[in-house]
This record gives C-alpha cells, structure tokens and sequence, in this order.
C-alpha cells in the first residue's frame, strides 16, 4: 500500500537539528509516512542520526547540489500521491502539521499547499517581520498567486511528473514550480495550521548570500525584471523605516536599530547584486551560497492544539523547547 504521504528532507551538516525534525515527524497523527533525506554530502553526524529513524537516505555530492536538483532525486523515490518538502532545520509545532497541510488537497484544483513558518528567540528582528508578512494568521486556501516555501510544503507527485523542479535556479526553485501550477490552472493553498519553526539564525554573510542568490534566481525566472539603485534605496528605507516603528512600539528599538540596519542592508544590496549578475551558478557561488558557516538556535510556537513536547536525551536525539516564540514574524 502507499504511505499516506512521502517527506523529502534536504539536509548538509544538520546533526543539531535533524533529530528534532525526524522526532516531530513520528509524533504526527498521520501514519504510515515515508521519510526521504537527501544529503547533500555531510561531514557531521547528520545520516547517522536520520538512520537511528525509519528514513531512506539519498546521496548527492555537493559540485552537483542545487535545490531543485536534491528535491528532484528525493521526489523521484517518493511513493506516496502526496509529496511533502521540509528543510532539515525546521520542526513542526503540533502534532496535525501534516494533517493540516494535506487536507489542503481535498480541493483537486490545489497543487501545492504551504504552511506557516515563524522564527525564534535568536531569530533576526526584521526576519521576524518577513515571517508574518509572508506567513500570516489566516489561511487562504485558494491563493491565485505564485508564491510558496519548500521549507515546509507539499504538492501532487503526478504534477511533480509532469513538470520536475529547475536544477539550473539558484533558489526560488518553489516559486517558479507553483507559477507553472498557475499557468496550468491550479491554485496554491497557504494553511496557516500547519505552523513549523525555522531555525534559521544566520551570519550577515549568510543574510547577504541568501538574498543574492535569490535575486539571481528571480532575474532568471523573469527575465523582465529589474532592480535598480533606485530601488534598492527606496526598500531599504522603507523597510528599515518600518521595522524601526514596529520596534519602539514593542519597546525593543534600543536594542534591535542596528540589527534592523544591517538585515536589510544585505537583504537589499544582495538582491541587487544577484539582479545584476550575469553568468552560470559556478562551483564557487554554490560554496558560497549553499556552504556557508552558520549558526542555529531553537524554539518553539503554541496554538490550541496541544505543542508536540521535544524531550531531551534518549538515542534518538530528542529535544525539549519551553520557550515560546513571537507571532510577529521569514524563508
């Protein structure tokens, strides 16, 4: 028989937080998943971990990783109808987070549903504004526009076959698959219940490299596009501007005004950068843009439904967050 769904997890050096996910997953009240992590040449002990769990491991050397790419070998040995992506330093919050996700699905004209994603303690002011922005209290389950994260995602395997990820982008490899959905006819559905936590606390490099490699992405996905001078100074004012207002509201400006700078600092120079590269996705931008040093922190999120309870200790790396997160708000 088939799994109720397939989970395609893409993971580099996550030894710290792939237990918590792979924990989460088994506390689901959906059963019968299959769980696939592609590995994208780890030198920690991050498949030793994922095998202590019932996971099918994926191998891909790092020259060859490209998000589409290492989403394509996962969706390629998935069983399931359904096929679920989360990135490997996120974890979900309740135990319906699949649940909730693919029931999005009883719609037939939906192809691809996204869930919530929030921060935590150590997550940077402004991403926080970008997680609530992009991923808002209210679900819409018919959403007539593109956007969508395979941070924490699912779409129709049948679609997937008739149309594979882009292993040329750089990123944003989410987008221009639910834009192909679109122009297909089908619809994306964002699920606001289905809520994970993002453990995704990087340096000002990392910031930098994220967005750059995005703009590149954007230019080739529309080519139409541009990003001036002009418009990089005009968003990065405004949003300074308006992370600065929400800080003092809350009481926090003293402490946050230069973090607020700096994110949107390299938010916007990278997205220039990226716009305005020309050029193939080089071994050495793939270093820079998937390899990076990164540091990571957690925490966690509540709702009605019981939170699922991340213990700390055991053989199988489990965890035990008491911390709540902010709803204020990110990738």
């Amino acid at each position: 028989m088939k799994p109720t769904c397939s989970i395609v997890i893409r993971a580099y050096n996550e030894a710290k937080h792939i237990g918590r996910l792979l924990t989460g997953i088994s506390k689901q009240s959906l059963a019968d998943v299959q769980v696939i992590l592609v590995d994208s040449g780890s030198s920690d002990d991050t498949v030793k971990i994922a095998r202590q769990y019932p996971v099918d491991v994926v191998h891909i050397r790092p020259e060859e990783f490209t998000f589409g790419r290492s989403l394509n070998l996962g969706v390629a040995q998935a069983k399931a109808d359904f096929v679920v992506m989360a990135s490997a330093h996120v974890y979900p919050v309740y135990p319906d987070w699949l649940e909730r996700l693919l029931a999005a699905f009883e719609d037939p004209q939906v192809a691809v549903a996204y869930g919530k994603q929030r921060g935590m303690e150590t997550t940077k002011y402004s991403e926080h504004m970008i997680f609530a922005r992009w991923f808002p209290e209210e679900s819409n389950l018919r959403q007539n526009f593109p956007f969508c994260n395979n941070a924490n995602a699912a779409i129709r395997r049948e679609l997937w076959e008739r149309n594979a990820y882009d292993e040329t982008l750089p990123g944003l490899e989410d987008l221009a698959w639910a834009r192909w959905a679109q122009e297909q006819g089908y619809l994306n559905a964002y699920v606001a219940e289905a809520e994970v936590i993002h453990v995704h606390n990087e340096t000002w490099r990392g910031v930098y490299n994220r967005y750059r490699r995005e703009g590149m992405a954007f230019k080739q996905i529309y080519p139409q596009e541009t990003f001036s001078l002009g418009d990089l100074v005009r968003l990065w004012f405004g949003n300074v501007n308006s992370d600065l207002r929400a800080a003092s509201r809350q009481g926090v400006l003293a402490a946050q005004w230069n973090n607020i700078v700096r994110f949107r600092w390299n938010q916007f120079w990278g997205t220039y950068q990226g716009y305005n590269r020309s050029g193939p996705l080089t071994w050495q931008l793939k270093q820079a843009f998937y390899y990076p040093q990164t540091q990571f922190s957690t925490a966690q999120n509540r709702r009605e439904v019981d939170p699922i309870q991340y213990t700390e200790g055991g053989d199988r790396m489990h965890y035990r967050e008491d911390a709540t997160t902010s709803n204020e708000g990110q990738p």
